[in-house]
């Protein structure tokens, strides 16, 4: 956990804390992302353990459970944040629209990953304004 409470503030300790979520987001959107999780939490694909050929009912809780993942890491790296539940709210809402719209098409895996590591910019953004504390 970053303690943003005793570092000074300053574009290095920014550039600390958007490398702290990049890591954390690595890890939670790939090394801690199973195979399972990553086909069921999209509608649109089959899953392999039916045979009825129609997409997962559970689809929307395995996505919500993949940006729970992505909220806790969030939080985790900025837990000494007062408002560090909140930025990690914001992950999971965010995680969970950015990655349905992938699902569905309308965005590349590349605008994907651009748009995560967006919110890891506002961030980091809101914590060095002062927004977030």
């Amino acid at each position: 956990m970053l303690n943003f409470l005793e570092q000074p503030s300053g574009l290095g300790n920014a550039f600390i804390a958007f490398f702290a979520l990049a890591i954390g987001h690595a890890f939670a959107d790939f090394a801690w992302q199973s195979e399972f999780m990553a086909v069921n939490k999209n509608k649109n694909l089959v899953p392999k353990d039916t045979d009825d050929g129609k997409p997962s009912s559970m689809w929307m809780h395995v996505l919500a459970a993949h940006c729970l993942v992505h909220a806790g890491a969030v939080w985790m790296i900025l837990g000494s944040l007062k408002l560090a539940w909140a930025v990690a709210l914001f992950e999971f809402i965010a995680h969970w629209f950015i990655d349905l719209n992938k699902c569905e098409g309308r965005t590349s895996f590349n605008q994907d990953q651009a748009l995560h590591y967006a919110c890891k910019v506002l961030y980091v953004v809101a914590i060095f304004l002062g927004w977030v504390h």
